[in-house]
């Protein structure tokens, strides 16, 4: 006889196939919604590729043999970094689903000791998202372990490599939608051919005004509109394609020959490579399928790439060559001349609406960036604003919001043509590719455990492809690329004197920690007057006791009678649990009343906003003491104190809630604070240490803040650049930036602050 579990497997199918059915599903619902985000760059491409490539001297050797040159190029870059490069390998380099730049560096900073980021801690190893488990090391991956390990040098020029990668795709946040939206509109000139270049430049500076001036709202409420725009622009493009194909062209697929690179390279001669610098223009976006990975799923974006994106910008290229082919006069607008007459209104509408969903997309991208740098203490503190409740992740910055806004104004305004943007444009997105390739290398070999030929025969198929796109464009600096250098020499410059500010203020810290011997020797009191209360010294420190509670000994008669230093710290991970979070020590013998809890995040992780720190706090510290000295320290428990009233109040120790059946007790939550009652109705208190009572009762009391406000200063006897930076651009970041009270969320009504002067 069958069971009712057999029958309704033979029924509804399989678990094993419900499983395999519904991973389907979900594969291909990420999948069309990563062609809202991820493509929406990528697959504009086509506005502006042909017209910059043959914008310069190229323009002289216009015929069939060019042209297909030309395409020949576009299609095996296109395979070859899109498809081979990205696609099949660097997608598998993801940090727990996470990709892009600081995804591959902290990949490298686990497997290795290359991190330059303050208070790691061995504990730190123990987080679930930390792993570094797998093959034993071979003699490659070992020497270069070494070898990072002992030469500081080379630790410091990977994080100026990392920066300038990351830099590099901040000014993608600039170009693209300055060339995006450019590009499109322009179109309009070809059925309005007396109007003035100036009003296309005024036309679209009032959509990027438009674009940046929404962003608050967030991605969440418009997302929706994404794909769909991009299916229909994806298909508008391939039909075009193969239209144009079949009546100007039908043999244009020839050109798909390598050979045709050689004889292009070999006729066209120095004007040929320089102009390369266009073609590399069709692979911008490539970065972000890699960059957005955690939003999706990896096999979800090589689907998208590889059934949708990939064959219709393919037969976009090639319907654009096959009509070039025909009409070399119209090389100048020739994605809008190839439109047939009678669908060209609509195909500009939704170019333009493509343009603006791609721009969206890298700018929601820098917006992620800079908050993971912000982590990391690699940019100032900015205004991060989560802008959707229910998807982790989308945020708005609103300074680096009208930044990007007036700098691309200023592009669009100040070179007014697509070619010199694309120029730069083309300099920022070659260099995070090689910069990526390079990284790729290194993770292939410390992190993959690969042979060193395996990793340089990658370094050499792509790097070697990658460095003559690079140099072609390294030509076009004084037309247009020398803005790309500017903006990014100027961004790194900035988060490297950031970083490095924050470095010489934690090493300050370290070496003027205060005495140890000199807290015991005080006593319990401190040789003050403990008052009722909780006292949250904020620090950089994991270990030690901060400069900043030296002046309270010396010039306060009295301070709490419960002290926890808090350090809030990043850990090179995207994102660490929540019950992980929270790592609370004990600092000298139990009648001291001194904690330290440090508060891990990782570097895609959000502070919350709404976040009842205080209670979670003193939950952590009394499960702590409850569970302190036994064989489990992850017990759970849920704690119900009394107050002076008759009124109960509940402390939940952790963010689980146990139940126990059988004494029929549930658990409930009330002003975000667990509550264990009885079915009866009366609050049941557990047995608690006196040393937890104690901490409960000073909670009851209050807390205050006490945060150090410190100013740095170069010795005198520093370079007069080391004094620039530190003593005006240092000095200058600190003033304007978000405080770290704000950061922290801090109540100003409670919050103290130390001044301190250091010298570095």
């Amino acid at each position: 006889m069958n069971s009712p579990l057999h029958q309704e497997s033979v029924e509804n199918g399989s678990p094993k196939q419900n499983l395999e059915k519904a991973s389907c599903i979900s594969a291909l619902t990420l999948a069309y919604q990563s062609l809202g985000v991820v493509y929406g760059d990528l697959s504009t491409s086509p506005l502006y590729v042909y017209k910059t490539t043959f914008s310069g001297k190229l323009r002289v050797h216009e015929d069939d043999e060019e042209i297909y040159g030309v395409l020949s190029f576009i299609f095996w870059t296109f395979t070859l970094i899109a498809l081979c490069k990205y696609i099949i390998i660097v997608m598998s380099a993801d940090d727990n689903g996470e990709g892009g730049t600081f995804a591959l560096y902290s990949l490298l900073c686990r497997h290795a000791r290359l991190s330059v980021l303050p208070n790691q801690q061995d504990s730190d190893k123990k987080l679930s998202s930390y792993a570094t488990e797998g093959s034993a090391d071979t003699w490659d991956s070992a020497f270069l372990k070494s070898f990072a390990e002992k030469h500081q040098k080379f630790r410091n020029i990977l994080l100026i490599f990392v920066l300038l990668g990351t830099c590099m795709a901040i000014g993608d946040g600039i170009f693209t939608p300055a060339i995006s939206v450019l590009s499109a509109v322009s179109g309009v000139k070809i059925k309005a051919s007396e109007l003035h270049e100036n009003y296309v430049v005024v036309i679209s500076c009032v959509i990027l005004v438009v674009l940046f001036y929404i962003q608050h709202h967030g991605t969440s409420r418009v997302a929706f509109l994404f794909a769909p725009i991009v299916i229909a622009w994806l298909l508008c493009i391939s039909s075009i394609g193969m239209y144009n194909i079949i009546r100007w062209n039908p043999h244009i697929y020839q050109a798909l020959s390598p050979i045709y690179m050689l004889k292009f390279l070999k006729e066209t001669g120095w004007e040929g490579w320089v102009s390369l610098g266009g073609v590399v223009l069709s692979i911008t976006g490539v970065e972000t399928m890699f960059a957005v990975l955690g939003h999706f799923s990896a096999l979800s974006i090589k689907v998208a790439f590889i059934f949708l994106v990939y064959p219709c910008l393919i037969l976009a290229y090639l319907g654009e060559a096959a009509y070039l082919s025909q009409h070399h006069h119209d090389i100048e607008s020739s994605f809008y001349k190839a439109i047939p007459e009678p669908v060209f209104w609509p195909v500009f509408i939704v170019a333009t609406l493509a343009a603006v969903v791609g721009s969206q997309a890298v700018i929601s991208a820098t917006f992620s960036i800079v908050s993971q740098c912000c982590a990391l203490h690699c940019f100032p503190r900015v205004k991060i604003v989560h802008t959707s409740s229910k998807i982790y992740g989308q945020i708005y910055i609103p300074e680096i919001n009208w930044i990007l806004m007036c700098l691309c104004l200023i592009v669009t305004i100040i070179l007014r043509d697509t070619n010199r943007i694309g120029h730069a444009y083309g300099l920022s997105v070659t260099s995070v590719m090689f910069i990526t390739t390079c990284l790729m290398t290194l993770v292939m070999v410390i992190v993959w455990k690969q042979k060193a030929v395996v990793a340089a025969s990658f370094l050499v198929i792509f790097g070697s492809i990658e460095l003559l796109y690079l140099s072609a464009v390294f030509f076009k600096v004084l037309d247009g690329g020398w803005i790309s250098l500017l903006l990014s020499w100027t961004i790194m410059a900035t988060m490297f004197i950031w970083n490095y500010g924050s470095l010489k203020k934690h090493q300050f810290d370290l070496e003027n920690k205060v005495s140890m011997d000199r807290i015991l020797a005080s006593g319990p009191s401190l040789g003050m007057v403990r008052v009722p209360g909780i006292g949250l010294i904020y620090t950089n420190l994991v270990t030690g006791i901060p400069a900043i509670f030296g002046h309270f000994v010396t010039n306060l008669p009295a301070f709490h009678q419960v002290l926890v230093f808090v350090c809030v710290k990043s850990v090179q991970v995207p994102y660490i649990r929540e019950k992980e979070r929270f790592l609370v020590t004990r600092i000298y013998p139990e009648d001291y009343g001194m904690y330290r809890c440090v508060i891990r995040y990782g570097y895609k992780d959000l502070q919350q906003e709404n976040y009842d720190f205080e209670n979670r706090l003193v939950s952590e510290i009394v499960n702590f003491i409850e569970t302190e000295g036994e064989n489990e320290p992850t017990l759970r428990m849920q704690i119900c104190t009394c107050s002076g009233n008759s009124d109960d109040e509940a402390v939940d120790v952790s963010e689980q809630m146990l139940s126990y059946p059988n004494q029929g007790e549930t658990t409930m939550q009330s002003k975000n604070i667990g509550v264990l009652i009885s079915q009866d109705g009366h609050c049941k208190r557990p047995h608690l240490k006196e040393e937890s009572v104690h901490i409960l009762r000073a909670r009851e009391a209050g807390m205050a803040y006490i945060l150090g406000h410190s100013y740095a200063r170069a010795k005198k006897s520093s370079s007069i650049f080391k004094k620039v930076a530190i003593n005006v651009i240092y000095a200058f970041l600190s003033r304007n930036t978000r405080r770290p009270e704000v950061v922290l969320n801090v109540p100003p009504t409670s919050l103290l602050e130390v001044g301190m002067i250091y010298h570095v």
